[in-house]
This record gives C-alpha cells, structure tokens and sequence, in this order.
C-alpha cells in the first residue's frame, strides 16, 4: 500500500495510478548551461529512487525528463537574463553548442550517478510548435493577452491559482511571491510570461504575435508533458525551489487550457546543504560529480550519500558524511562479497525468517512515502544477523544464494551495489603478491605487507584480512 505526501494536498495519500499498472511520471530536468551540481543530482537521485521503487512494486513507468534550454532566467523572473544566454556569452559559443556540451556531460554523469535512463528526454527547443499552439488556446480561451508582441497569463482569471503553493493572488498583491521585475506590459506584475518578444535575444524563433521571440520558461514543461504523458498525469516531481512559481505555474496554464486536473501527485524534494549552509560558488563550496570524483571518491558513494536521507528533509552535505556513506557502502557490497563463500551446514528456518522479516519491514518502510532511512536501517539489521550465521559456519550455499537474491531485489530499488560476478579469478601475478604479503605478516614485515596491499589495489584487487585467512574482490572500474 504505497502512500505518497502530495504537496497539493499536503498529506500522504494512498497512490492509486489513473490506469491500472501504469504510472505517467514527469520530472524538472537540467537547465543546460553548465554542470550539475550536488543539489541538482539530489534531485534526480530523489526522482530516480521514486521511480525504481514504482518498478520494484510491478508498475511500468513512462518516465519523462526534460532538458531547458531557453528562456530560463535567472531568478526565475520574465525580465533579465536568459541563463542559455549567459553561459553563451561566458564561453564564447553559440547556444546551441552549450547545450549539446552540457547535455553529453550530465548523460555522463546520468550513468556514473546509475540513475535510471527516462523513457523520453525532450529537449524544450524541439517543442516551440508545441508551445506556441498551447499558447494560441490559452490566448482564445481568454487566460493568454498579447501586448506588443509578448504573451502573458493573466493569473486573476484563474480562480484556483496558488493552490500549490499558497502564494494565492491576494498574497501576491502583498508582496508573497519575491522579488518582481516592473513590467508596465503585464495587466498585473505577477502574471507570467507565455511568449516573449525579443528580436535581440541569442535564441529567437517566428510566432503569430512576434517575428523574433522566445518561450518562457513555464510554458514548455507543460507543453512537453501533455505531448508525452497526456492531459493529466500521475506524478509531477521536482526541487522546493521549483513550486513557486514554476510548477504554480505550470499548473495554472495547463489546467486553464484543457480545463482537467493537470497532475494528481506532486512530490517535492528538500535543499542540499554543504556544511550546513548554502551552497554557492561564491563560497568555495559548489560542487559537480565530477569535482567529487576528482577528489577520489566513488560515484556510488556519492549516490548513497544523496538517497540516504529522507526526501523532503534538508540534507547536509559534508566530506565526513560522504566517508561514512563510502564506509556504509562498503559494508553492503562486502557482505554481498562475502556469500560467494559460505559452505556451512544450513540454518533452515532462522534463514527464512530473517529474509521475511527483511522484506516486510523494507518494503513497509519505502511505501511510507520512500521512507529510506528506516529500509536501510532493515538492510543493515539484516548484514548483521546473517554475517553472525556466517561466522558460526551454518550458512549453506543454497541458503547465501538465496540471500543474493534478496540483496538484488533491494538494490533494484537503491542502485548502489550491482551485480557480483560470482566467480572470479585473479590473474597469476596478484595471487603471487598475495603469497608475498601473506610471507610478509608471518614475518611482521608490516612496511611490505601495506605496500603490497597498496600494489594490489593499483590492479583493482581489495583484500581483507579475516580470521578465516585473506579474502579478495576485484573492484569494478
């Protein structure tokens, strides 16, 4: 019984799909004007666990995420600068090429990070006819005005604006919604840009109202849902930073022009910190993947460490936490290591039982709205309590074959671990070195046995001592 917390709703809600085994899922993509950086991917890691668990229950998921690449500005306002635009100017490139640079460098970081690749990833500048005929039906059906030929919303006319987020039109007049832009064009300084007519922007394209123009920024998600998901849609997923005004938004002008509810879940995902403040490049404390991983730490690390809180809890990023999570990741992957070996004599039901326990108390835990530190807590019980089984020697073959397949069940959810080849060999020069070290600790020759370990490692080989003899895994580059 999966329960989500809808933010429309502002309670956890029993998910129930519009058809039957099929979830429409549709998630904020990267603005493509430089690299992601942790609080993007923690997004996405959000996005990404919230899809494979939907899998893990049976549903098949038609999975949209978008690349925007025009008419983003920053500040997320209709007036100044397009961040296409910026990063064009910063490199000296056409935007175009920005985008087609940035988009090849998150696919990359999309398959070190493991996240699940989308069933379509639009891109908004293949959807500007999209756009555009949204944008005729919301001019004819009253919600779209043209002034001097730019296309706005007129947010008075739709009666349930700032439903999401509560930021409704008599707390606008107040001042709720931020910062705003003078536009003497708009009826009133909170409606939003539909089109926008700017024959100077670097990105332009011909419309009814305009030679020369460009989309706003909320226009296109829209447009791009409805052409892939349909008119209504299961889930709608995002960053807090994007519920006002951009899914406000996208709402208003979705719902005015079909007249249907536009998503039924909206699920929202919390602020990264970085040692407990705001992240900025300012402060010397933005990172990208690729800053980690030039710092020498594992992608997998990395995506433990963004799942492992909670969804709509702040998480606060630091190198201590990343440790632990290479630590906790390093517990899970060695105990699945580990089964490869057992050979004891069987421990019947204690087994089973412990199997069951497991998955009721997994599975309860990721269907109360991806509980995710109460799963993990299971798993950990879990590596415990057969590792004892382990060490007393009664855990059989069958039986740790059969605890594989649980590990693989739930890393279909976590995506941390991955396949274990059953059987490797190591090649004849490190079983050597191996022999070497092993004459060096009898020896107490501590220096030589750590630079062979070191020596092993340069191949890719971990070893670990054990008080049943050294045990070795060959590493996945």
């Amino acid at each position: 019984m999966l329960k989500l917390y809808n933010t429309l709703t502002k309670k956890k809600e029993l998910f129930k799909p519009l058809k039957k085994g099929i979830v429409t899922m549709y998630n904020c993509g990267l603005t493509v004007y430089d690299y992601a950086h942790i609080g993007n991917l923690r997004a996405f890691m959000f996005a990404d666990i919230l899809r494979r668990h939907l899998e893990y229950k049976g549903f098949k998921v038609k999975h949209v995420m978008n690349f925007t690449d025009v008419g983003h500005m920053f500040e997320d306002v209709d007036i100044g600068k397009d961040k296409m635009e910026a990063a064009a100017k910063r490199e000296r490139k056409d935007p175009w090429s920005i985008a087609e640079f940035y988009i090849e460098a998150f696919l990359e970081d999309s398959k070190k990070m493991n996240f699940e690749e989308p069933t379509v990833r639009p891109k908004a500048t293949d959807h500007i006819n999209e756009m555009i005929e949204l944008t005729r039906k919301l001019i004819k059906k009253g919600y779209g005005y043209v002034v001097n030929g730019s296309v706005y919303f007129d947010v008075a006319k739709f009666k349930d604006y700032g439903k999401l987020s509560g930021n409704t039109i008599e707390k606008l007049k107040l001042g709720a919604g931020g910062r705003v832009e003078f536009n003497p064009d708009k009826r009133n300084q909170f409606d939003f840009a539909l089109w926008i007519n700017d024959p100077k922007h670097i990105m332009n394209w011909k419309s009814p109202w305009c030679e020369k123009g460009y989309p706003g920024w909320h226009i296109e998600c829209s447009a791009m849902t409805m052409k892939y998901l349909g008119e209504t849609i299961d889930i709608h997923t995002g960053g807090v930073d994007n519920l006002f005004p951009h899914h406000e938004n996208e709402i208003a002008q979705s719902e005015a022009a079909t007249g249907k509810k536009f998503v039924n879940y909206w699920l929202h995902n919390e602020h990264l910190l970085v040692e407990g403040g705001k992240m900025a490049k300012s402060l010397g404390n933005f990172y990208t993947l690729r800053d980690l991983i030039a710092k020498g730490y594992d992608p997998k690390a990395i995506r433990y460490l963004l799942m492992s809180t909670h969804y709509r809890q702040q998480l606060n990023f630091t190198f201590d936490g990343l440790e632990a999570a290479k630590n906790a990741l390093d517990r899970l992957t060695n105990f699945v290591h580990r089964l490869a070996d057992a050979d004891g004599r069987g421990c019947g039901e204690e087994i089973r039982a412990l199997m069951s326990d497991v998955q009721r108390r997994f599975e309860e835990a990721m269907d109360d709205d991806l509980n995710i530190s109460v799963a993990l807590a299971a798993l950990f019980d879990f590596v415990r309590e057969v590792n004892k089984l382990f060490d007393d020697n009664v855990l059989s073959k069958e039986e740790a074959e059969e605890v594989y397949e649980v590990m693989m069940r739930f890393d279909k959810v976590l995506g941390v671990i991955g396949e274990i080849k059953r059987k490797e060999k190591l090649p004849k020069e490190a079983e050597e070195l191996i022999r070497e070290r092993e004459e060096a600790r009898k020896a107490k020759d501590w220096e030589a046995a750590d630079k062979i370990r070191e020596q092993l490692r340069s191949m890719g080989i971990i070893i670990e001592d054990t008080p049943q003899g050294v045990k070795w895994k060959i590493r996945k580059r």
